[in-house]
């Protein structure tokens, strides 16, 4: 869920602002806001919890981003931006997911071994 919702804003941003609406006819510098969405790719398919963490934070810089221009821009543009919000809730709900089954397994697996202290999530 994480995965095709960071690649859909991936494609979406690129698509949006090179050709479908962009700012400028012909395509605009505005294409490389997704360059900071490519780096957490690769954390996201190793499966590093870190990722999953810092990334939940940084899609709400996109989501504003299409509240703002969702609200402001003429269509398509605007249609463009509620896709944008629709992706980057789907992929905080998909990383904050992940995160807590990740750490309730964590919790199930120390109580197995006795002796084992539970996992504190807000370390």
């Amino acid at each position: 869920m994480a995965v095709g919702s960071l690649l859909g804003l991936i494609v979406l941003g690129l698509v949006w602002e090179l050709w479908l609406a962009p700012v400028r006819p012909g395509g605009t510098l505005l294409a490389l806001k997704v360059l900071p969405l490519c780096i957490p790719l690769t954390g996201l398919l190793k499966n590093r919890m870190y990722t999953y963490r810092w990334l939940s934070l940084m899609v709400w810089l996109y989501f504003t981003e299409g509240v703002v221009r969702a609200s402001g821009d003429r269509a398509p543009s605007n249609y463009l931006a509620m896709l944008e919000v629709l992706l980057c809730v789907v992929l905080f709900a998909g990383c904050a997911l992940h995160v807590r089954l990740r750490f309730q397994h964590a919790n199930s697996a120390a109580q197995v071994e006795p002796g084992a202290e539970p996992v504190n999530p807000s370390v």
